[in-house]
C-alpha cells in the first residue's frame, strides 16, 4: 500500500487518492495547430524505470491536487507539493 502525504491531511493510504498522470508533461499551447503536437501530448508518454513526478488528487479527503515523486520500481513515496505551488514555479521560469 502506498501512504502518501498530504500537506492539508498528513499521511494517508492511497486509496483516498485518484492519480492524475504525469506532471512533467507540457501541454500545447492552446493555438497550437499542428496534430503533431496534439497526438505526441495526448498519447506518447515515457514509462521511466525509477523516480518521476505524478499529479495524484485527494478525493478522499481535501480535493487538493498533489505533485508526488514517487519511484516506479520501488513505489516509494518522495517529495509531496501542491500542484497550485510547482504551477507557480513554473510560471515564474
Amino acid at each position: 500500500m502506498l501512504r502518501i502525504n498530504c500537506p492539508f491531511c498528513g499521511l494517508r493510504d492511497h486509496h483516498e487518492f485518484t492519480y492524475g498522470g504525469d506532471a512533467t508533461v507540457e501541454r500545447p499551447a492552446l493555438s497550437e495547430r499542428s496534430m503533431e503536437a496534439w497526438y505526441q501530448y495526448v498519447f506518447v508518454r515515457t514509462n521511466p524505470a525509477g523516480w518521476m513526478q505524478e499529479y495524484w488528487q485527494h478525493t478522499g479527503g481535501c480535493r487538493a491536487w498533489l505533485v508526488v515523486e514517487r519511484n516506479t520500481r520501488t513505489h516509494e513515496i518522495g517529495a509531496t507539493h501542491l500542484a497550485r505551488d510547482r504551477i507557480t514555479e513554473v510560471d515564474r521560469g
